[in-house]
Formats: C-alpha cells, sequence, structure tokens
C-alpha cells in the first residue's frame, strides 16, 4: 500500500518528537552527572586543600565563581540568569528545528549536551548564586572550571566544526527563521498533489459511469 504525502509527513513528525525525547534523556543524564559532581566537590574537597591528580599539571580544587566564563561579570546574578535564560531558549529552539535524518543525528547529540551543560550552570546559580568549579589545569593556569563547562566548550566546537565543514548550505536551511522546515513544506505539497491526482481519479470514474 503506498503511503501519501500526507501521512509520511505525519511518521517523520512522530520520529522528530521521539529524537527529541531521546534528547531530552541525553541531556537529563549529563545534568545528572555535573550535579553529583558538584555535589561530590562540595563534601570533599570544599574548605580543604586541593586534591593533586597529576603533579604540576592537574588539581581538584573548589571555587565559587560568580561570574561567567574566565570569571567575567563576577556578581552580576540578574544579567547571568537573563543572558543564561536567553542562550537556552534560543538553543532549544533550534533543536527543535533540526531535522530528524540520521545525519542530523550528532547534531542532536551535541546540542543536548550543550544544553545539559548551560542548565548545569544555570542551576548552581540559582541555588548558590555561584557555580561551583572545581577542575584545575595549574599546568597552563587555566581558570577553574566544572564538567558542565566541558559539556559546552566540547558540544559548541564540534557543533561550529559541524556546520562550518561538514555540511552544505542547503542541508542546513533548517537554521534560517522560517516557520515551515523546507523538506516538510515538500511533502505537504506531495501529499496534496497525490490528494488532487486522486480526485481526478474518482471523477473520470464517476463521469464513466454516468456515461455507461
Amino acid at each position: 500500500m503506498r503511503k501519501n504525502g500526507r501521512g509520511t509527513f505525519h511518521g517523520r513528525e512522530t520520529f522528530h518528537g521521539r529524537m527529541l525525547v531521546t534528547d531530552a534523556i541525553i541531556a537529563a543524564i549529563l545534568l545528572f552527572l555535573d550535579q553529583l559532581t558538584k555535589y561530590l566537590a562540595i563534601v570533599h574537597l570544599k574548605g580543604n586543600p586541593a586534591i593533586v591528580l597529576i603533579d604540576g599539571v592537574l588539581e581538584l580544587q573548589y571555587v565559587e565563581n560568580r561570574g561567567i566564563a574566565f570569571s567575567l561579570f563576577q556578581n552580576r546574578k540578574i544579567f547571568i540568569l537573563a543572558m543564561g535564560f536567553c542562550v537556552i531558549a534560543v538553543i532549544l529552539y533550534f533543536l527543535c528545528k533540526v531535522p530528524a535524518e540520521k545525519k542530523f543525528r550528532i547534531v542532536h547529540i551535541f546540542m543536548a549536551v550543550l544544553i545539559a551543560g548551560a542548565v548545569g550552570n544555570m542551576i548552581d546559580r540559582i541555588r548558590f548564586d555561584f557555580v561551583v568549579d572545581f577542575i584545575s589545569f595549574v599546568l597552563i593556569n587555566y581558570p577553574v572550571f566544572n564538567v558542565a563547562d566541558c559539556f559546552i566548550v566540547v558540544s559548541a566546537i564540534t557543533l561550529f566544526c559541524l556546520f562550518m565543514f561538514v555540511y552544505k548550505d542547503e542541508e542546513l536551511e533548517f537554521l534560517s527563521l522560517k516557520k515551515m522546515r523546507p523538506q516538510h513544506a515538500e511533502i505537504l505539497k506531495e501529499g496534496q498533489k497525490e490528494d488532487g491526482m486522486g480526485t481526478l481519479d474518482r471523477d473520470s470514474k464517476s463521469g464513466e459511469s454516468g456515461n455507461g
């Protein structure tokens, strides 16, 4: 039995919904991991000397960051929260526009990772008025960071590389602000064309019966 364009459209919508559920599960798991590591940092590192993992290279050191990356905008909680909510909203908007095709699954995954990192730090700011950092690269005197920061940096770099060097321009049309994704518009056109052809077939058969 041949599926019409409308049936194909609804089928893809259902699969896209399942992909978004998968994205939410990935983000939830990573968010739990981030919050767990911060809880352990508070319990075991706060008020204690740094724990040396690799001498002169890597340490675990409790730090309360009241700013954003590289300690910018210190003690600007309202501004940081407002900016954070806006960023998360934009990421969610574009995540919902990413097609559920196989070639875009990696985009879904890393956008979920990005959301997990952003939400993880937002939770800290709401709960504590600061972000719990505890990973310190003392070798290069790098600012202390946390697991959520790792999620954000890795996912952002990966997505940038995918959009710049892997996907073609026409494959990224879903990033436009148009109301309907191009592939969905094409499916609807095909469905309308087939529905119209079916109507013509029925009309012609009715005419032949009447003549008979």
